[in-house]
């Protein structure tokens, strides 16, 4: 009998001491916010995976672009990858350049850019910020086109991935036993982007 008491009283007390150390959560997350992002109770974090920013981000291609009213830019086949020492998310892009006056035939390039993030309340939205391209890599471009790559590569960061939103929260993400949270401290780690949060 007392061994049949004691692990009942053993789940009555957790969940007694539970809103006192901020452990329970209002409810348990629906299957489409699972799918979406995880939460970790233990440290009041929702963590996006490289997969679901991958998919967030696929829409954007394949991009046409035209760059200075002389060539046409076509970006495709995004490869994504997360730079936690500069806690920021690397985008490698293959990209088509072509004008037939000025080129004999369309140039194939591959551009990596990069890019911070930031959380934009008004939107409740985690967005990309800060774009730039690192490196620009053609070996049949002819060399006198090589500061107007790089230029190029900055317009189509600038234009893809800028303010770009790759995930939204719910309302409902954002409360928890009748308090308000909102996130913080954003950490890109090898495989996910981790978002802090923090009561308001």
């Amino acid at each position: 009998m007392k061994r049949a008491i004691i692990p009942a009283l053993t789940v009555l007390l957790a969940a007694l001491l539970a809103p006192a150390l901020g452990l329970a959560q209002s409810e348990p997350p629906s299957e489409a916010q699972t799918t979406t992002t995880g939460y970790n109770v233990w440290t009041s974090e929702y963590s996006v995976s490289r997969q679901q920013l991958e998919s967030a981000i696929a829409p954007q291609f394949p991009r046409k672009l035209r760059y200075m009213d002389i060539f046409d830019v076509t970006l495709s086949n995004p490869r994504l990858g997360m730079d936690p020492a500069q806690n920021r998310m690397n985008t490698v892009v293959d990209a088509q350049i072509s004008n037939p006056m000025l080129l004999p035939r369309p140039f194939n390039a591959v551009l990596s850019l990069s890019s911070g993030f930031r959380y934009d309340a008004g939107t409740r939205s985690l967005r990309l910020d800060a774009p730039r391209v690192d490196k620009v890599d053609s070996r049949d471009l002819p060399p006198q086109y090589a500061q107007q790559l790089t230029a190029l590569g900055n317009t189509a960061a600038d234009q893809l991935l800028r303010n770009y939103a790759l995930y939204t929260f719910k309302p409902e993400q954002l409360q928890m036993n009748g308090k308000r949270f909102e996130p913080g401290k954003i950490t890109v780690e090898q495989n996910a982007v981790k978002v802090e949060i923090k009561q308001q």
